[in-house]
């Protein structure tokens, strides 16, 4: 009976590291950059945009290829750098807890 009140017991614990962790990670904001900042993208935790900028320089009608091209790669790397500041942040609720190969938090 010992045992089954320990796993409970840790059980409630690691809820508890979640939500702190979740909480953590929807107040994240990152931004990504490209064209060397000319463009740049910040993302919440929850991965929608909060902002963009422009390089004014960039604000030509001949330019309008360039600009979408450079927003979409300032996107993903915002993007990468949020999926892994959230990956770390979950990574240390979970302390030693390991998941299968693939598997990804939260559940």
């Amino acid at each position: 009976m010992k045992d089954i009140m320990g796993l409970m017991k840790q059980a409630k614990d690691m809820q508890k590291k979640m939500e702190a962790a979740q909480a953590q990670v929807a107040d994240l904001v990152v931004e990504g950059r490209s064209g060397g900042g000319l463009v740049t993208v910040s993302l919440a935790g929850g991965g929608n945009m909060k902002g963009l900028k422009i390089d004014p320089s960039l604000l030509s009608s001949e330019e309008a290829e360039i600009v979408e091209d450079l927003i979409v790669a300032a996107y993903q790397d915002a993007k990468a750098k949020l999926d892994e500041a959230q990956g770390e942040t979950m990574k240390s609720a979970m302390g030693d807890i390991q998941l299968p190969p693939g598997m990804k938090m939260p559940f």
